[in-house]
């Protein structure tokens, strides 16, 4: 996956397509949280489960270099384990729901904050949460891609997306 990241990379510097580079690069954080998800994986103590906290610290550190350093991911809470097949479609989702969250919102100016969570809560609850003024699911999924694959991975993992607008933007998928 580093080398797959690594000729994305490469391959980003030397367009000059705007929207090229765009691609490419949504192309090489959704590898990173991919590899963050694969690494989770790899430090498992058991065979077919994996730590949430270690999950959702992996996948926020990537997400995180990708973003500028006035803009922090804060992990609220992180419990239990997960099922090895839930890691990759999970992973996307943070991803995605991360990016949305830096993309739309932060103000821009000054310290912002982004804040993730995995629970278990009457089944399992990922959630990313920002200061923004959120967004009606129903009236933007039609242009978003983004949060079209969401919603396909979360029925992925048997779960469904969640949004709320107020008092703080809130994107949930509840799953099994």
């Amino acid at each position: 996956m580093q080398m797959l990241q690594s000729l994305l990379r490469m391959s980003m510097r030397r367009t000059k397509d705007d929207a090229a580079r765009k691609v490419l690069e949504d192309a090489t954080n959704r590898i990173a949280a991919m590899a963050a998800a694969q690494q989770a994986l790899y430090g498992a103590t058991a065979a077919d489960r994996f730590s949430a906290m270690e999950f959702l610290n992996a996948v926020c550190e990537a997400a995180q270099q990708a973003f500028p350093p006035n803009l922090k991911i804060v992990r609220e809470v992180a419990s239990g384990e997960l099922d090895n097949d839930d890691a990759m479609p999970l992973a996307l989702i943070l991803n995605e729901l991360l990016t949305n969250a830096a993309k739309y919102g932060c103000n821009g100016g000054g310290e912002s904050q982004i804040r993730v969570g995995l629970a278990n809560s009457d089944g399992l609850e990922l959630y990313v949460e920002d200061d923004g003024p959120g967004f009606d699911l129903e009236s933007v999924s039609g242009r978003s891609s983004g949060l079209k694959l969401v919603q396909l991975l979360a029925r992925q993992v048997r779960g469904h997306l969640e949004v709320v607008a107020k008092p703080a933007s809130r994107c949930t998928v509840r799953f099994q």
